[in-house]
């Protein structure tokens, strides 16, 4: 099979390929039928007028109309560019306008209810399609031609390995999101690390509980274990009070989610029959050793935690699986990449040593779009980029997190991982949830700040948590000020954003104990 493109990446099979859950009426999709669907919907596409290199916003949730409009897309040669469809329009018209996008694709009724996407596209004179599912075919109903007009009957395309199939923007610490092209062969080396990885097969299912229009739940829920040939799970939207009615009744065996899915889950009622499940995967943001433990315990199956960053296609590092060795705080090897601590000199550091972790490989960016600057940080003379993430690696090779360089707490001189903290935090048994930052400080410059959520039906307060710290850590880590909170800022897709927390948790005047 060859792996440098997406459209070559199927088989033709009979098999199926995903699964799209519905108490009244849910699909069965096989190899065969989907891609006769996205090569229908390619033409559809090509008639339009969408020609190599135009951009496609796609507005649309977790569905069989996605998944066909993405891969129609690429195919074309077209730029896909997956958004949340839950933005304001303030928000689309960011990204629809970062990009010039031709097209936005938006669901059934959007276009009467003349919702935020249509309003953003409409303004850049994006042409605007409804999409949807009929029960026969995926419907392409233009709604305004917009830019397109007149550029109608375009060929069917055939996709070169160095084509952009797909734009997502990373939303970094400061400033304007970034925009990271990656092309089929970036794809297709990600889909087949991730299928050596965990050794996926035609005999895996997994259930999809991440968005699609994260780097996370495209690559490792959705397209390598379509290109290993097993099949995906597709249901609108992550439920817990349904996800292991899902999971057992459509034999799935593994999933992938960030850890707040995963807590979520461990709170949830267990599932009344055993599910059996060959391993999670765990990504996106740290997972505490705490959760670690209670997963492996919880669904008696192995916990892989992965490193992934939008720039390299999703997955860099991840734990083997057993006999393999997994240690709880890592995220694992190297897979597919080369992976070095460096300085900021690009000089690598003696190992066991901290300094920023750096990786090259086939499936990493060649750079942000429009971007000289960040272009410039962002890659080492020798290809590594710069993570941004600071850690070390130890004589095997496994690569320890311990804090986003820009986030590393710096008291007086003595750095502080955030993640360190966070990590000690989630033992307390009375703490759900807590995230650890910097927070300004006259003597210091910077001093120690977390927010915690209490554990339903718990009582905890800021000397008593001081106390219960200071017994775990040296004296300079104890935090100067305790927020508590009912509820953690997260973003679209769970993950926890540590300098929008601070920024939350420091609007408050002081810090309150809980009552």
């Amino acid at each position: 099979m060859s792996a440098t493109t997406l459209s070559n990446s199927f088989t033709g099979s009979n098999d199926t390929a995903l699964i799209i859950p519905n108490k009244t009426q849910g699909l069965t999709i096989s190899y065969q039928q989907l891609s006769s669907e996205i090569l229908s919907f390619q033409k559809k596409l090509a008639k339009l007028g969408v020609s190599p290199g135009s951009a496609i916003s796609i507005a649309l949730p977790n569905s069989y109309e996605f998944i066909v409009s993405f891969l129609a897309s690429a195919w074309q040669r077209a730029i896909a560019a997956p958004l949340n469809s839950a933005y304001k329009q303030e928000e689309f018209e960011f990204y629809i306008d970062d990009l010039s996008s031709a097209l936005a694709l938006v669901p059934k009724g959007s276009y009467q209810q003349d919702g935020a996407a249509v309003r953003a596209a409409r303004k850049y004179n994006a042409a605007i399609a409804e999409c949807y599912w009929n029960g026969q075919e995926v419907v392409l109903d233009i709604k305004e031609q917009g830019k397109l007009k007149g550029k109608g009957n375009q060929k069917v395309a055939t996709a070169e390995p160095d084509d952009v199939a797909l734009v997502l923007h990373t939303s970094g610490t400061t400033g304007r999101p970034k925009a990271v092209p990656l092309t089929h062969r970036n794809l297709t080396r990600t889909m087949k690390n991730i299928k050596n990885t965990y050794e996926l097969t035609p005999k895996d299912r997994t259930m999809l509980v991440m968005p699609l229009f994260h780097v996370h739940g495209l690559l490792a829920g959705f397209l390598a274990p379509l290109y290993s040939g097993g099949s995906v799970i597709v249901p609108p939207r992550f439920s817990a009070s349904e996800f292991w009615d899902d999971f057992i009744t459509h034999k799935a065996n593994w999933y992938t989610a960030v850890p707040t899915i995963h807590q979520i889950l461990l709170k949830s009622p267990p599932p009344q029959t055993k599910p059996n499940i060959r391993f999670i995967r765990s990504c996106s943001s740290p997972l505490s050793p705490t959760i670690f433990h209670q997963l492996e315990k919880t669904f008696d199956a192995p916990v892989l935690e992965a490193y992934a960053m939008t720039e390299a296609s999703h997955q860099m590092t991840s734990s083997p699986l057993p006999p393999g060795k997994r240690q709880p705080g890592s995220v694992g090897i190297g897979q597919g990449v080369e992976v070095r601590i460096l300085d900021q000199e690009g000089k690598q550091v003696p190992q066991g040593s901290e300094a920023e972790i750096c990786i090259r490989g086939e499936n990493v960016t060649k750079g942000y779009l429009n971007n000289p600057e960040a272009n410039k940080s962002s890659f080492t003379k020798d290809g590594f980029f710069r993570t941004g993430d600071q850690g070390k690696q130890d004589e095997d090779g496994y690569v320890f997190i311990t804090g986003r360089i820009k986030e590393l707490i710096n008291k007086g001189g003595e750095k502080i991982s955030p993640i360190e903290l966070d990590n000690v935090l989630a033992r307390h048994p009375k703490v759900s949830e807590a995230v650890s930052f910097a927070i300004p400080d006259e003597m210091y410059g910077q001093d120690v700040g977390v927010a915690i959520v209490v554990k339903s039906g718990e009582r905890l307060e800021a000397k008593e948590l001081s106390g219960w710290i200071a017994e775990r850590l040296a004296k300079f880590k104890v935090p100067k000020k305790i927020y508590f909170t009912d509820n953690m800022p997260k973003t679209a897709t769970g993950k926890i954003q540590r300098r929008i927390v601070a920024e939350t948790m420091m609007k408050q005047d002081k810090p309150k104990a809980k009552l």
